[in-house]
C-alpha cells in the first residue's frame, strides 16, 4: 500500500499562510481521492479537504471554504493544501490519507494514512 509523507507545519501568525504537501511512496494515489484532516488536543478529528485525483472534483469544510485550497501535482504524486487567512482556531496535527474515491473519503473509509504535521497559528 502506498505511504504518505505530510510535511509543511509550522508556526504562523494569525492571517499568514502555510502550505502542507503530502507525498506518496511505495506506490502512486492513481485514480483514488486523497484528503485532509486534521485534530487538535481533545478534540474529535475533523474533515478539511479532499480532492479526487482522477478528475479534480474537490471537497471543503465550511470551516475553511475561501481560505484553503487543495490541489494535486500527479507526476509528482502530492497533494498541496495553501492555507490562507490563518485563524488561531486552525491550530491542529493535520494528517492526509488516501481513499477509494470522495464519497469513501467523505464517509471514513480509508485506504492510509500519512504521519501528522503540526499547525500552530498564533493571534
Amino acid at each position: 500500500e502506498v505511504q504518505l509523507q505530510a510535511s509543511g507545519g509550522g508556526l504562523a501568525q494569525e492571517g499568514g499562510s502555510l502550505r502542507l504537501s503530502c507525498a506518496a511512496s511505495g506506490g502512486t494515489f492513481d485514480d483514488r481521492a486523497v484528503g485532509w484532516f486534521r485534530q487538535a488536543p481533545g478534540k474529535e478529528r475533523e474533515r478539511v479537504s479532499f480532492i479526487s485525483i482522477s478528475d479534480g472534483e474537490s471537497y471543503y469544510e465550511d470551516s475553511v471554504k475561501g481560505r484553503f485550497t487543495i490541489s494535486s501535482d500527479n507526476p509528482k504524486n502530492t497533494v498541496y493544501l495553501q492555507m490562507a487567512n490563518l485563524k488561531p482556531e486552525d491550530t491542529s496535527v493535520y494528517y492526509c490519507a488516501v481513499a477509494y474515491d470522495l464519497i469513501a473519503m467523505l464517509g471514513g473509509a480509508l485506504n492510509a494514512w500519512g504521519q501528522g504535521t503540526q499547525v500552530t497559528v498564533s493571534s
